[in-house]
């Protein structure tokens, strides 16, 4: 295994369990102790991790630190591609759907271009633009006004009263993190806000979420786990996550990427 195929799987390791231990490390990779302590320099340096006595915790940002779009959009691209396919499954002729602002609800509206007479209603630049690049004539977009967040999501009363007076078939919602004590998170108050409208519009709220969001948890909470009709997340979501997830939303799908 390569350094950097190691250190990937590392991480990933971390993410899922919150912190790992150098001895762990050793074992699991069958690599010196020394090579595994290079590996978590490494990664400190790229600021993914916090080096602590005998192992590594995750980097955990602020409650209230909200990347960009575009930095959340080179994260877990296989991932979201394959929860997004999954998500598309779900879509029929005629129904009217809500897409949240996120990368993986903008994977989705990638892959809605053949669906006959959709009606679409986002807070989401990105989401309306990837629909407006593959118009068809008989879809309708409709993208609610309001303050634009550094996620490129529309809030505030502008966006929360053109989404009260809308029903909707189905919420496709992505989220900044999840977590039981938590439930469903973000970094931004208004763009909770909004969601919350999101949520009330809609006949099924299905969220979606790649296995990174575990334990991450934002300053507001959108929603408690249980208020997911459908949770859609990868392979990478560790069996104790997957079980405590289980127990709480109406159905857990786990999807393989490419």
């Amino acid at each position: 295994m390569l350094a950097q195929q190691r250190q990937t799987a590392i991480l990933d390791l971390i993410r899922q369990r919150g912190g790992v231990r150098v001895s762990q490390l050793v074992s699991r990779f069958g690599v010196s102790d020394m090579t595994i302590r290079r590996d978590l320099e490494v990664l400190a340096e790229r600021g993914l991790v916090d080096k602590v006595h005998g192992g590594a915790t995750l980097a955990g940002p602020g409650s209230a630190e909200e990347p960009g779009f575009a930095a959340k959009s080179i994260r877990q691209q296989a991932e979201k591609r394959a929860i997004a396919e999954r998500a598309a499954t779900m879509v029929e002729p005629g129904m009217a759907i809500a897409l949240s602002a996120g990368t993986t609800t903008a994977a989705l509206a990638t892959l809605l271009s053949d669906v006959r007479g959709l009606t679409v209603v986002t807070n989401s630049i990105p989401v309306a633009d990837a629909l407006y690049q593959n118009p068809r004539a008989d879809q309708t977009v409709v993208l609610t006004g309001g303050i634009r967040t550094p996620s490129d999501a529309l809030t505030g009363p502008v966006a929360e009263a053109a989404i009260s007076a809308l029903n909707v078939d189905l919420l496709f919602l992505g989220v900044h993190g999840l977590s039981p004590r938590t439930g469903f998170t973000t970094p931004n108050l208004l763009e909770a806000g909004v969601n919350r409208c999101l949520i009330g519009a809609a006949r099924r709220l299905v969220v979606l979420a790649d296995h990174t969001k575990w334990e991450t948890i934002g300053i507001a909470t959108i929603a408690p786990l249980e208020a997911a009709d459908v949770l859609i997340t990868d392979r990478g979501l560790s069996a104790e996550a997957r079980a405590a997830i289980g127990e709480q939303v109406g159905e857990l799908v786990v999807v393989e990427p490419g």
